[in-house]
């Protein structure tokens, strides 16, 4: 007698998880996010166009602009407390209504009041500062945690993206439409990011709680007495300052921007024009540098190293090409390749830091440390600027490129020698992970 043989059980692999784009609450969340970064980068344009059509003059600008950067470092520490504190959707919709609700108040303001046009500048800077921290939360609450790398590469891709094509867009509509127009079509864009983005999971968080010990542990805990937006901030720093590799990379991060991505952004018109005699060397770079970082955050929506501190690290190194190509005697082709390479790296970074901190930071803390992220890489970031300009006009253009290529090399390779900079976590994953 014949018999058939049993099959013995066997555990099916689990199925990839779902590509991020195919979730239309991130979808939602994405666009919301295109939509406030294209309208945080047309702002400035716009104001540019009106200075050209002579309905406001240079310093007019600066005081509109400036008014603009210290609105939004006013609101970010307050928007990541307020996103933290109560829902971080709420926190997005009511700081892009008030970012969308300055945009009538310039129109209005241009060419009659520039105390109207500076105090909804400040308007438009806090509605965007606000809601930084929050979407940075809202991305860890409705994407699981496997997927967040490659939702934080859409986004940043979006940004890029949109500093890539902006240009284009607004000489485009700038031929058919006046100034006014232009900054209520802001507003609209800041409406697009109040309505479209849904609400967070709360699946997402809890899942993201499970994986995290330390996180697992203060979400579990019996949670305390709400006190004052001081003592709710100075909590969102204690959290920080339990990851020492989140510090270690705040400081990099910051070396670069107010060194290196200011130098280069103040020699860069100066070497363009006198060493070349050409504007194409600017334009060239610059788009180098737009596309270069795409290229990065394609590939690093892939990309998984092992030691994804390190890795990170590297590719924040890598800007310090940039400056290093302006100060030697290269063709203009070593220098538009530069851009490109400093761009990969810039995002090489950027994704994985995002992630890191998404994972990691208690969910209750994120918005807050969160925001002293934004909080302490754009506010010195126009310290630099201030600075770097009376250093090349006392020191020479070489000897400060010199001086910041050096710094962008050796302090992302300091920090990534701190304790638990090597993965950005506070324990090594696991041969699974």
């Amino acid at each position: 007698m014949s018999t058939t043989p049993t099959p013995t059980a066997s555990k099916a692999p689990a199925p990839p998880p779902r590509s991020v784009l195919t979730d239309p609450t991130f979808l939602r969340l994405w666009a919301g996010t295109t939509a406030s970064g294209l309208a945080t980068w047309a702002l400035p344009f716009v104001l540019g166009l009106a200075v050209l059509h002579r309905d406001l003059d240079a310093a007019g600008l600066g005081l509109v602009l400036a008014a603009r950067t210290v609105g939004f470092l006013a609101a970010v520490a307050v928007g990541g407390v307020l996103a933290d504190r109560h829902s971080r959707r709420a926190v997005v919709l009511w700081s892009a209504l008030a970012a969308a609700a300055a945009a009538p108040l310039l129109a209005a303001g241009l060419g009659r009041s520039l105390v109207l046009m500076t105090a909804a500048a400040a308007l438009a800077g806090a509605g965007q500062g606000a809601c930084r921290p929050a979407f940075q939360a809202l991305t860890a609450e409705t994407v699981a945690p496997e997927r967040r790398q490659q939702a934080n590469a859409a986004m940043t891709m979006s940004v890029r993206g949109s500093t890539l094509a902006g240009p284009a867009l607004t000489a485009l509509l700038a031929a058919l439409l006046d100034v006014p127009t232009l900054l209520l079509g802001i507003g609209l864009l800041w409406l697009v990011a109040a309505l479209v983005p849904g609400r967070g999971s709360i699946a997402a968080a809890v899942t993201a709680t499970a994986t995290t010990p330390t996180a697992a542990a203060t979400a579990t805990a019996d949670p305390a007495p709400r006190g004052g937006f001081r003592a709710e901030f100075l909590e969102g720093i204690r959290e920080a300052r339990r990851h020492p590799w989140f510090l270690a990379g705040l400081g990099a991060l910051v070396a670069v921007i107010a060194l290196g991505y200011s130098a280069t952004s103040v020699a860069l018109p100066l070497i363009s024009r006198d060493r070349y005699g050409t504007e194409w060397v600017l334009a060239a770079a610059m788009t180098a540098y737009t596309v270069g970082a795409l290229g990065g955050a394609l590939l690093i929506a892939r990309l998984r190293p092992r030691s994804q501190g390190w890795a990170a690290f590297a590719g924040l190194a890598a800007y310090g090409v940039a400056p290093l190509s302006l100060m030697l005697p290269v063709h203009p082709f070593v220098v538009v390749a530069a851009y490109a390479v400093a761009g990969i790296g810039i995002e090489l970074f950027n994704v994985p830091w995002f992630t890191a901190t998404q994972r990691e930071v208690a969910p209750d803390k994120l918005a807050r440390v969160s925001s002293l992220d934004f909080l302490v890489s754009y506010g010195l970031a126009p310290v630099g600027l201030a600075l770097i300009a009376p250093a090349i006009e006392h020191f020479g253009v070489t000897a400060v490129l010199a001086t910041c290529a050096t710094a962008c090399f050796l302090v992302p390779a300091a920090a990534a020698l701190v304790p638990t900079a090597r993965h950005f976590a506070r324990t090594a994953p696991t041969a699974k992970e």
